[in-house]
């Protein structure tokens, strides 16, 4: 098996060797051959249904078509090569008009929305494996119920025993809308502790006021916090992964259906269909 920085560079050569390739070509025969938009076009579209393509390979594993792993590298540097394409395609000019505008807008969108997911399917699942492993998505509200529970259960049950409010107004008045729901998706996602680290401020500033039994169940609360907080933290990467989804695979099918609308207004209009 190949090494996988092995691979990287060798995808790496290809896409240096194929994008210089594809550039002198063009050079060389944009004058020779009269509709050699045509030619570029059709590579284009048939380059951009193969890439969505991937996405049917997801769904179907158990095709002896490559394994899943080499077909997400050929989608990644295929990828980045039709952005080669695409400008050999339009000359390298602005289009001009609202249809090739919007075209060009959607294929930008979509190029921009890969690079971004290959950013983020990179850096999440290690910071997530680096958190102690992926929590299932489906089960993190069950998990999330059963922390508040247990939360709910030490602060109020400390009142009669030690015939103090103390700690079940902290929890009522700070703790309770923490573990309601989730919390602080922003400063997960872009690695920003300063909400937790306030938080553990203030149940750390009410030790002095409790007694010695209290003081357990205050222990208690902070690792419940904290657990509440990495459950937080697994939900929003996740979120934000899934997220990414839902905005690539859209895009890539307006893409691929607005192209195929231009290709029958250029055969339309330029006497192809005749």
């Amino acid at each position: 098996m190949i090494p996988h920085a092995t691979r990287r560079w060798l995808w790496l050569l290809a896409l240096a060797g194929g994008s210089a390739g594809a550039v002198m070509a063009h050079a060389h025969y944009s004058a020779r051959v009269p509709r050699l938009a045509y030619l570029s076009g059709w590579a284009l579209f048939g380059l951009m249904l193969l890439l969505t393509a991937y996405n049917a390979r997801k769904k179907l594993p158990f095709l002896p078509l490559l394994s899943s792993r080499a077909w997400l590298e050929f989608h990644v540097y295929a990828g980045l090569f039709t952005a080669v394409l695409f400008g050999l395609h339009i000359r390298g000019r602005v289009p001009t008009g609202l249809f090739e505008m919007s075209l060009a807008m959607l294929f930008v969108l979509v190029t921009a929305s890969g690079i971004v997911g290959l950013f983020l399917t990179r850096v999440l699942p290690a910071r997530l494996t680096t958190a102690g492993g992926e929590v299932p998505f489906e089960r993190i509200p069950a998990i999330r119920s059963s922390l508040k529970a247990q939360a709910e259960t030490l602060a109020l049950q400390s009142a009669p025993e030690s015939r103090s409010t103390i700690l079940a107004d902290f929890y009522l008045r700070r703790l309770k809308e923490f573990f309601d729901g989730p919390r602080n998706f922003w400063p997960h996602v872009f690695e920003v502790r300063r909400p937790l680290n306030r938080l553990l401020r203030e149940v750390g500033d009410l030790n002095r006021y409790l007694t010695e039994k209290d003081r357990a169940a205050l222990g208690q609360l902070e690792t419940l916090v904290r657990q509440k907080n990495g459950l937080d933290y697994h939900r929003a990467l996740q979120l934000v992964l899934k997220g990414w989804l839902f905005v690539h695979i859209p895009l890539t099918y307006s893409l691929l259906l607005v192209t195929a609308v231009h290709i029958v207004l250029v055969f339309a209009f330029a006497g192809g269909a005749r």
